[in-house]
C-alpha cells in the first residue's frame, strides 16, 4: 500500500520488518460497537490480550484521511469520544471516500482485512463477522465477499448471532472460505458456544492453525482462513434465552424500519438492554479471548516461518 496514505506505528513497523508476530484489530467496536468508556477499556484490554498471546497489536483506523496501523492509547480515547455519526464505518467501498475527503473512519471486518493484507499482517482478531441479515436475504455484509478474496486469517467467535447463521454459513462455503473450529466441532454463535452448524476442520492448537495458514499461502489461494473460537466458559449466554431476545429485537427493528448498516449496532445495543447487560459482558469477554488466541497463532506462525526459512523450505 502506498505510504502516501498510511502511517504505520513505529513498534508495528519494526516487528513487521523482522517477520515478527502482529495482530490487526478493527476500530468499529470502538466507535459503533460499545458505549464510552467501555469501548476504550475493551480496545485496550484486547490489545493487552494480543500481547499476552505473544504478538504486537495493531489497531486500525482512519484519522483525517490517513490510514493508521497501530494507535496510541490517547488516539483510541480520542476516536472513542467522537460522535458515531461523524465517523464513517469503512468497508471496501468506503476507504477511498474517507481518504480523499480527509474524514475519520472506523474499519469494519472487511476494511481491516484489506488494510492488514496491504501492509503484510496475516492475523486479524475481531468479535464476530457480518453475514446475511434475518428476514432480509439480500442484505448481506461485505465481510463475506472480502473473506472470499483477501488472504488473511480472521479470528472471531463466528458470525454475530443476530444474523441468519445458516445462510451465512452457506455463503462462506460458496466463497471458498475454510471455517476452522478452534477447540470446537461446530461454528460458535457469537454470544453462545453452539450454532448447530459444522466447521470444515477442528484444530486444538495455535501450531495447527499456523500449519493451515502456511499451506494456504504456499498454494497461493486468495481466500481468508476463518478461525472460530467459542466465547469463554462461564461468559456465554443460554441459547434459548438468547434466541428469544434476538427475535424480539429483530421484530422491533423491522417495525422501526432499521435496516442496512444501521441494523447491527442498533440490534446489539437493544440486546444489551433486553439481557440486563449480559450480552455486553459476553461481547467484551470474547473480544479479549479472541485477541489472545490470535496473538498465540501469530507467534506460532512467525516461528514456523522462521524455522522453515532456516532449513530451506
Amino acid at each position: 500500500m502506498a505510504n502516501e496514505f498510511v502511517d504505520i506505528q513505529s513498534e508495528v513497523a519494526d516487528v513487521l520488518s523482522t517477520g515478527g508476530p502482529v495482530v490487526a484489530l478493527e476500530s468499529t467496536v470502538i466507535t459503533h460497537g460499545l458505549p464510552y468508556p467501555a469501548n476504550v477499556e475493551t480496545a485496550l484490554a484486547m490489545e493487552q490480550a494480543v500481547r499476552d498471546g505473544g504478538a504486537t497489536p495493531a489497531t486500525v483506523a482512519i484519522m483525517d484521511g490517513r490510514i493508521k496501523v497501530g494507535l496510541s492509547a490517547e488516539t483510541i480515547d480520542q476516536l472513542a469520544q467522537l460522535p458515531s455519526d461523524n465517523v464513517r464505518k469503512c468497508s471496501r467501498r468506503d476507504l477511498p471516500i474517507v481518504i480523499a475527503r480527509g474524514e475519520n473512519g472506523a474499519t469494519t471486518v472487511a476494511g481491516t482485512m484489506i488494510i492488514a493484507d496491504r501492509v503484510g499482517i496475516e492475523l486479524f482478531a475481531t468479535g464476530g463477522i457480518g453475514g446475511v441479515h434475518r428476514g432480509h436475504p439480500f442484505d448481506v455484509s461485505a465481510d463475506l465477499a472480502e473473506l472470499g478474496r483477501t488472504p488473511v486469517t480472521v479470528v472471531c467467535s463466528g458470525a454475530k448471532s443476530i444474523l441468519d447463521l445458516a445462510a451465512t454459513r452457506e455463503l462462506l462455503e460458496t466463497n471458498g472460505v475454510a471455517v476452522v473450529g478452534y477447540g470446537t466441532d461446530e461454528m460458535p454463535a457469537f454470544f453462545t458456544c453452539s450454532s448447530g452448524l459444522p466447521v470444515d476442520v477442528r484444530v486444538d492448537s495455535a501450531e495447527d492453525v499456523a500449519a493451515l495458514i502456511r499451506a494456504r499461502r504456499k498454494f497461493g489461494l486468495e481466500t481468508a482462513t476463518l478461525v472460530t473460537v467459542p466465547v469463554p466458559n462461564g461468559e456465554g449466554m443460554d441459547s434459548a434465552e438468547m434466541e428469544a431476545a434476538i427475535a424480539q429485537a429483530t421484530r422491533e427493528s423491522d417495525a422501526q424500519g432499521i435496516h442496512g448498516a444501521a441494523a447491527t449496532p442498533w440490534l446489539l445495543s437493544r440486546l444489551v438492554e433486553l439481557t440486563d447487560g449480559r450480552t455486553l459482558q459476553a461481547n467484551t469477554a470474547l473480544l479479549r479471548n479472541n485477541g489472545f488466541v490470535a496473538g498465540q497463532i501469530a507467534s506460532a506462525l512467525s516461528e514456523l516461518t522462521r524455522t522453515r526459512r532456516n532449513i530451506g523450505f
